[in-house]
């Protein structure tokens, strides 16, 4: 399964069924992923053995019609394709000289149904965004604890009878995360097997309940640490150097 195909699963939670018909003609989401992963491709540049350095700014033009479309969806395409990318650089081992970027934009000399990819570099330093994927909506942890749950007082509150009230904590350091179930009555699940607490990568699955948590870390411009980020620095170094369960 290609990282287009895993784009357009993605797409599928932010687009419903009656929006999807919007794009039976003119651009088509996938496409504008597939013209900016060849433009990363194309300007790829070898900087060393280990090193190859891709531009971190991309901007995809579009006609006015094809962006009009395309607004219904928001910032969550922004969100997938910047996902996507990001994938697809791990996967070819591509580094880049800064935060990554991508804006789509309309643009009134070019015509329905064409994309215009440009991009560049823009110096500075990666930092990394964790979130939090639930039924289609993005949760940026903005904490180092994020406890999810049906109750009102959960961090993340999530309408699934099958949870407990507090069920499961998510860890962020700005480096490293883990999850940690809450003694839960059901339990919890990371890609399918059940599990007490674990440390967490980029696109795992926790599961509790019926629902689905897709974890994942996205490249942003430096920001200053989050508070607490400490805390939860010491319990994932603490869980790292112990026993996992």
């Amino acid at each position: 399964m290609g990282l287009l195909d895993s784009f357009e699963r993605g797409l599928e939670r932010v687009v419903n069924g009656a929006f999807a018909k919007t794009f039976r003609s003119g651009i088509q989401p996938v496409e504008i992923a597939s013209a900016l992963r060849r433009e990363m491709d194309t300007r790829a540049a070898i900087v060393s053995r280990e090193r190859i350095l891709v531009p971190n700014s991309y901007e995809a033009r579009i006609s006015q019609a094809d962006a009009e479309r395309m607004s219904a969806i928001g910032s969550a395409l922004e969100d997938e394709l910047r996902t996507m990318l990001t994938a697809h650089a791990r996967t070819q081992g591509y580094s880049f000289s800064g935060a990554l970027t991508i804006t789509v934009r309309a643009d009134e000399s070019v015509s329905i149904g064409t994309i215009d990819v440009t991009s560049h570099a823009v110096a500075g330093r990666v930092s990394w965004q964790a979130a939090l994927d639930i039924d289609g909506r993005r949760h940026t942890l903005t904490r180092a604890r994020t406890v999810i749950g049906r109750g009102s007082d959960a961090d993340i509150t999530i309408g699934d009878p099958g949870t407990s009230r507090k069920h499961v904590e998510v860890l962020w350091d700005g480096e490293r995360a883990m999850v940690r179930d809450l003694g839960s009555t059901n339990g919890s699940k990371l890609n399918g097997q059940k599990v007490r607490q674990a440390g967490l990568a980029d696109g795992q699955t926790i599961t509790i309940g019926r629902t689905n948590i897709v974890f994942r870390i996205l490249a942003t411009a430096q920001s200053e640490r989050l508070p607490q980020q400490q805390d939860a620095t010491q319990i994932i170094d603490a869980f790292h150097g112990g026993s996992h369960r």
